[in-house]
């Protein structure tokens, strides 16, 4: 703890001033939700969930421009639920609203205009992009194996246009935790 305490003081944060949040986010199957989990474990605090995953594990149908917005104010609500959960200042997300952008824009052409305000609006203090470098694992929530490359250029575009403060997270097992 003191050694993100330190380096987050670096960044110009220090511990007992606010609550700092990290979203852990990227393309599909790189990991995201194991890192979110160990880096919570890690530092003592709670993992906010990526509310997609329980919305469309029951859905049996294409997802549509509207389940992409219920998915959005299910990601805000959960977030904002467990922020008070948050120990030691810190609150750790898998995956955060642009990721509704992303998706939106891929398969819709379009992202909301709710959305796009919420993203003008967004208050992470870092961002972990996971790379690709892990193996693809098959799951029925995930659509786009052969896109892996295509996807973290976007998310590589989309953080910078955010102006967000980002590193790329490569390596396997103890040692993708270690980087993160």
């Amino acid at each position: 703890m003191l050694y993100l305490a330190l380096s987050l003081e670096i960044f110009g944060y220090r511990m007992q001033d606010k609550l700092i949040k990290i979203a852990v986010v990227g393309p599909e199957s790189t990991g995201k939700s194991a890192m979110g989990e160990a880096l919570a474990t890690h530092f003592d605090t709670v993992c906010v969930p990526e509310f997609a995953r329980f919305y469309c594990e029951g859905l049996n149908r294409q997802y549509t421009p509207e389940d992409e917005l219920a998915i959005f104010h299910g990601q805000v609500a959960i977030e904002k639920a467990m922020a008070p959960l948050a120990r030691n200042n810190l609150l750790i997300c898998d995956t955060m609203i642009l990721t509704i952008k992303i998706w939106c824009d891929h398969l819709f052409g379009y992202t909301p205009q709710v959305v796009l305000d919420a993203l003008q609006k967004v208050d992470y203090d870092y961002y972990l992009l996971m790379d690709i470098d892990l193996p693809w694992v098959a799951d029925p929530l995930r659509d786009f194996p052969n896109d892996r490359e295509y996807f973290m250029d976007v998310w590589h575009q989309e953080l910078q246009a955010l102006g967000a403060r980002y590193q790329v997270v490569s390596g396997f097992g103890d040692i993708r935790l270690k980087n993160a």
